[in-house]
């Protein structure tokens, strides 16, 4: 029985890889559709940018209740990976927490830190759908995030819930199996911190029962992340991904700075001197072009930007002439920006 779990699991694997990555190269090939633009100057502080933007989340600073909330949510999604790694190769090998007897003592600390992160991201998801659903605040409410972005928002946060939920319930099952000295069930010698108080809850059941739930509860909590992976791709919350290579490309210069344009320079040179115009231009000459008609006329950055946006709305919410009540959005340019690339990107396909 185990040898077919573990080709089934294989297969699963092997499937979900090989359509996230497919899903990958599309998105690549859609940035690609921007202009060139160089960014290997000062690798230091890019790298810097990577830490503190990416890794640190300094931008969610700003507000603090938000930021200490996606700051659980964020290191949860980091930091119990490595956990995931566990349990991939367990379901490769046949085997059952595989670290625990190399680790010792230290095992059951890493656990209980990892169950600590998964209680924060579930409760903090909560609080975040209670954000979006019942106290409706204003930017993550307009007219734009009617539908699809809505619902992508909520099925993310509902999906972190439930996987949480499972890891959580999976890890009190096994507690109990522990205490039976189940077979195959590796005893890690005291509860888990936070499973150990949920396993009391299942203490009644039977062996096999408990068995039953660990499994179910195993299988469909790696379905799911191996799911949620093939969901990303899809979803705004790809930033989980591109935040990493967009804090490296992001600009070094200072927030505000612009580059001038020559051709809209000499424009006002010769209006304010005429006598300064060339007079040998080719009248049959194509006019200059200024500003973005089609994803092309964006520079490949702009266009992992748009990738990379969270439709958190925070640009919105400052935007000047959003705030007088026009119907400029910020927002709402990057998410149509990012369909368009979709858009284009099925045309080439």
């Amino acid at each position: 029985m185990h040898i077919v779990q573990q080709i089934l699991f294989l297969v699963l694997i092997v499937a979900a890889t090989v359509l996230f990555l497919r899903k990958v190269r599309e998105i690549r090939r859609n940035i690609n559709l921007g202009k060139d633009e160089s960014f290997k100057d000062n690798p230091g502080a890019r790298w810097k940018n990577v830490v503190l933007l990416a890794f640190g989340q300094k931008k969610m600073f700003k507000r603090m209740t938000p930021a200490i909330l996606h700051f659980f949510v964020y290191a949860g999604f980091v930091i119990i990976n490595v956990e995931i790694l566990e349990i991939i190769l367990d379901g490769i090998f046949g085997t059952h927490r595989m670290f625990a007897p190399y680790i010792g003592g230290l095992y059951n600390i890493l656990i209980g830190f990892f169950e600590i992160l998964a209680a924060l991201v579930l409760i903090s998801c909560a609080i975040f759908l209670v954000r979006r659903n019942v106290l409706k605040l204003k930017r993550l409410n307009q007219g734009e995030l009617n539908g699809w972005p809505k619902t992508d928002a909520n099925a993310i946060l509902v999906t972190e819930i439930v996987l949480m939920g499972l890891l959580l319930t999976m890890n009190a099952a096994d507690v109990n199996l522990q205490q039976l000295h189940s077979e195959h069930y590796f005893n890690t010698g005291s509860p888990f911190w936070v499973s150990g108080w949920i396993a009391p809850l299942f203490s009644g059941m039977s062996e096999s029962s408990l068995i039953g739930l660990e499994r179910v509860c195993w299988w469909l909590h790696i379905v799911g992340i191996l799911a949620f992976l093939n969901y990303l791709p899809y979803s705004k919350h790809l930033h989980i991904v591109l935040a990493f290579p967009n804090a490296y490309y992001a600009k070094l210069v200072p927030q505000g700075k612009m580059q001038n344009m020559p051709d809209i320079q000499n424009e006002v040179l010769y209006m304010m001197e005429p006598d300064k115009a060339p007079t040998d231009l080719d009248p049959s000459a194509a006019p200059p072009r200024f500003g973005a008609k089609d994803v092309q006329d964006l520079s490949w950055k702009n266009l992992m930007d748009a990738y990379s946006c969270t439709e958190c709305g925070r640009c919105t919410a400052v935007c000047p002439a959003n705030i007088t009540g026009k119907k400029l959005s910020p927002r709402k340019i990057m998410m149509d920006t990012r369909d368009r690339m979709e858009e284009m990107g099925k045309n080439i396909d």
